[in-house]
């Protein structure tokens, strides 16, 4: 399993703590030389971690660069074919051109950042698409030829009434991706949601209402016949996420560029620093304790359960309580 972070994004959206930045292109010419670097040197490292042959390349947003830099990182690994081979992207950088290049480079599975088809909401989220920009990249990628394509959606909101979020989720089935994330708006530190809330200009949705939106998406995803695999994950059967699937299983996994983080065994840790030039690596040592409380935090996230113990599907709202506690 390997995990590739592009630390790249043209805007910064409204509730967005990730690690990220806005660069020249000369800038991320200069960081894909220093990511192929850290490929060879970690070249050990990354075949022991292959039992799993997948790749995912996040971020940030992938899609921000130049193709050629894309498919120098992608043959400086040189691993594919891969069973699952993931690209993010954002909907405004799609084109047929570039779904063409991102299928033709190996790619079999790309999630798109929708987050919302209500333009009023993309506009507070500081997106950079609108409703039809991002059904206009669905359609591009699927005459690309992609039968994997995961879409990404925020609910949670305050202003997202349900009349709002119903609209929402008839779109998407409209559109019938395989595979639907949706996240629950949470406030970071250090974001400019964070900010608007302490300034008072915007009021966070109440747990009830959150609640209730939680439990629409669930009803209508089952409903379409989506296997509700993960608390935030949805998926035809049979087009569950294998590299995310993974994670939650404790699986190892090689994490490049910075801020990427890596699990070499089971109870080796490291990380990379921050930053676009000359990133360096930190690890750790797990105890038995601290696995033991990963495998359990992991675990109560899927419908697996965790020793052994499922979660009945009406009982993950309070799951994700408990979790949150945990973490």
């Amino acid at each position: 399993m390997i995990y590739v972070h592009v630390p790249f994004c043209k805007s910064f959206c409204t509730y967005c703590d990730f690690y990220s930045e806005i660069c020249s292109g000369k800038v991320q010419k200069l960081f894909v030389e220093e990511l192929c670097r850290e490929i060879e040197h970690r070249r050990t490292e990354i075949e022991s971690t292959l039992a799993l042959n997948t790749l995912y390349i996040g971020g940030g947003t992938p899609s921000v660069l130049a193709p050629e830099l894309l498919k120098r990182i992608v043959d400086t690994l040189g691993y594919g074919p891969y069973q699952e081979f993931t690209v993010e992207v954002n909907p405004d950088d799609i084109t047929p051109d570039y779904a063409a290049f991102l299928k033709e480079l190996g790619v079999t599975r790309v999630s798109m950042g929708v987050q919302s088809f209500n333009d009023d909401i993309l506009r507070w989220m500081n997106r950079r698409h609108d409703g039809a920009c991002a059904r206009e990249a669905f359609r591009c990628l699927r005459e690309a030829g992609f039968d994997n394509i995961s879409i990404d959606f925020i609910y949670g909101l305050s202003q997202l009434t349900p009349e709002l979020w119903e609209e929402t989720l008839d779109q998407a089935l409209e559109l019938a991706p395989e595979h639907i994330s949706a996240y629950q708006l949470t406030v970071e530190e250090g974001s400019a949601l964070a900010e608007m809330i302490e300034a008072g200009s915007y009021t966070e949705a109440s747990d009830e209402a959150c609640a209730a939106q939680y439990q629409l998406l669930c009803n209508r995803l089952k409903s379409a016949g989506y296997h509700h695999y993960e608390i935030s994950n949805f998926a035809l059967p049979g087009k569950e996420a294998v590299h995310n699937s993974a994670y939650w299983r404790r699986v190892p996994y090689v994490g490049l560029g910075p801020g990427a983080h890596s699990l070499i065994g089971t109870d080796l840790r490291s990380w990379n620093s921050q930053q676009t030039g000359g990133w360096t690596s930190e690890c750790e040592h797990l105890t038995p304790e601290q696995i033991r409380e990963e495998e359990l935090m992991l675990g109560l996230r899927t419908d697996q359960g965790a020793c052994g113990m499922k979660i009945p599907e009406e009982d993950w709202f309070i799951s994700d309580s408990i979790i949150a506690g945990l973490i």
